[in-house]
């Protein structure tokens, strides 16, 4: 975390790196401290710096977005200055602030962070959410685009179905292993629409690797969790070196990437060629290259990079939204009825939830929104850079500056909902944060054949979902436990005979 890993980076230092470092450091700050345009102005408010670290020390192991938020609110602004050993932090901690700068100053904001660990050291540079705005990310970008608009993401809902059945399947069977069962059905998920890959009932190799790389993301990408994104010239610094355990770490770590992005692919490709392959995003965009496609953001490079990237972008941010979703439901059994018998009055007897009748369910549809406002998924978003020193409200905004929204204080913001940490799918959410369509089929699904509850244990006392989470990139409730069972015996059966149904 911000606080911890850059704290246990430094604390293992030898002495010649630190003065190596900290050398390195007053060089940096005063070449970088070039006048600009609003060099007269005052930065944000922020918390008391030290010499040369700044805020390093501040930040608490868990949850910063809170602590961001606790700052804002102490020292009333909405825009937070913060400094990590020379990096500049600015956190927009409202929607206003956030549309201001990202929305109508884009031009200015569309940069990436460095992010020299994981860029750099762990060689995910491939991901196009962290590369630097430029050709090479517009085509990585047009490269899902041709794939993801609208239109042509309907071709991968049977892809969605299908894991859908094969969930419930497992819920079925094993209902105390819930969290484990979502977060097959996401992999399964993933790799068919990315891959065309039809994944082994259980223990999969290519979820299992996958899952690695996207831990090892979720533990680099969060600002100031190494130092050597504070300190780049760290990265010079040999592998033997006292306190270069992280260099040792970044290797394991690229390895693990290249697995990821590589065994994968090689096996959609083994599918082509034996003309076995499930339409998928690899497939149909390979295809797109054998028809002498004139567009050059398809390239097998390209392809390969985006496959990647959809699974650790698609994968546990699923999972977080369903079992959210989940938690939410177990604190209001009169939402459970409701959209229970909502859906007992559109579906058919005899039918499980299909893509069709979204129209009709909105309701599901209300539940999915809250959970992901709720319990957002990812508190803090992906950081940009400042290209170009600006100003706001006043305040100078350095050149070069990490900006972080702090989308969890945006969504829990009491002027827009009030009692915001309620779990209330009645109200009204923000249209932009729309439901994953694998999230809406699986929340539709498991309220249509499964009552939901909270669990009992051995002496029947209500066993109270703790609601507690690893602070990540993407925030995954821990292991909770909860009562599941099928609504009827003709839901098991309906069950039993759609699993692993061929539906493409």
């Amino acid at each position: 975390m911000p606080g911890s890993l850059a704290l246990q980076d430094m604390s293992h230092l030898g002495t010649n790196v630190v003065f190596t470092a900290l050398l390195g450091l007053i060089l940096y700050n005063l070449t970088r401290r070039r006048k600009g345009p609003y060099s007269g102005l005052p930065l944000p408010p922020g918390p008391k710096r030290l010499p040369f670290i700044g805020n390093l020390l501040d930040l608490p192991k868990h949850s910063q977005w809170e602590a961001y938020h606790k700052w804002c609110r102490d020292l009333d602004t909405d825009i937070l200055y913060l400094n990590f050993a020379g990096t500049d932090l600015i956190v927009l901690d409202t929607s206003e602030a956030a549309n201001d700068l990202l929305e109508r100053r884009s031009s200015n904001y569309s940069g990436r962070a460095r992010l020299t660990m994981l860029n750099e050291l762990m060689g995910w540079d491939f991901n196009f959410g962290f590369m630097p705005y430029g050709d090479n990310w517009r085509k990585h970008r047009r490269a899902m685009h041709l794939s993801f608009h609208p239109t042509a993401a309907v071709q991968f809902k049977p892809h969605s179905l299908r894991a859908c059945r094969n969930f419930l399947y497992r819920l079925l069977d094993k209902p105390d292993d819930i969290v484990a069962a979502v977060r097959y059905m996401a992999g399964e998920t993933i790799m068919c629409v990315a891959y065309g890959l039809n994944v082994q009932p259980k223990d999969d190799p290519y979820i299992a690797m996958a899952e690695q790389g996207a831990h090892t993301l979720e533990a680099a990408a969060i600002p100031g969790a190494f130092l050597v994104d504070d300190l780049p010239l760290l990265k010079y610094v040999p592998d033997w070196f006292p306190g270069a355990g992280f260099k040792k770490k970044a290797q394991e770590w690229k390895q693990i990437a290249r697995r990821m992005i590589e065994k994968p692919f090689e096996a959609a490709l083994r599918d082509m060629a034996a003309g076995a392959a499930i339409p998928s995003f690899v497939s149909t965009s390979l295809q797109q290259i054998q028809d002498d496609s004139k567009d050059d953001c398809l390239t097998k490079e390209i392809i390969q990079d985006v496959a990647a990237t959809l699974y650790v972008a698609g994968s546990d941010t699923t999972v977080s939204a369903l079992s959210w979703c989940i938690l939410g439901l177990l604190e209001r059994p009169d939402v459970v009825k409701k959209a229970q018998a909502d859906i007992d009055r559109i579906v058919k007897p005899g039918h499980l939830p299909d893509f069709d009748d979204e129209p009709s369910l909105p309701y599901i549809t209300a539940i999915v929104k809250e959970a992901l406002r709720w319990y957002d998924v990812v508190p803090i978003a992906i950081p940009h850079r400042l290209e170009v020193e600006d100003e706001y409200k006043g305040y100078r905004l350095p050149a070069g500056a990490v900006v972080v929204p702090n989308a969890w204080a945006m969504l829990h913001d009491e002027t827009i909902y009030p009692d915001p940490f309620t779990f209330n799918p009645d109200r009204i959410c923000l249209g932009r944060y729309m439901a994953f369509s694998s999230v809406w089929i699986n929340v539709a699904s498991i309220l249509a054949t499964f009552n939901i509850s909270k669990a009992i244990d051995a002496d029947g006392k209500v066993i109270e979902p703790s609601h507690e989470y690893s602070s990540s990139l993407v925030r995954l409730p821990l292991p909770f436990k909860c009562s599941m069972t099928s609504r009827s015996k003709e839901t098991e059966d309906l069950i039993r005979s759609s699993a692993n149904e061929d539906v493409f």
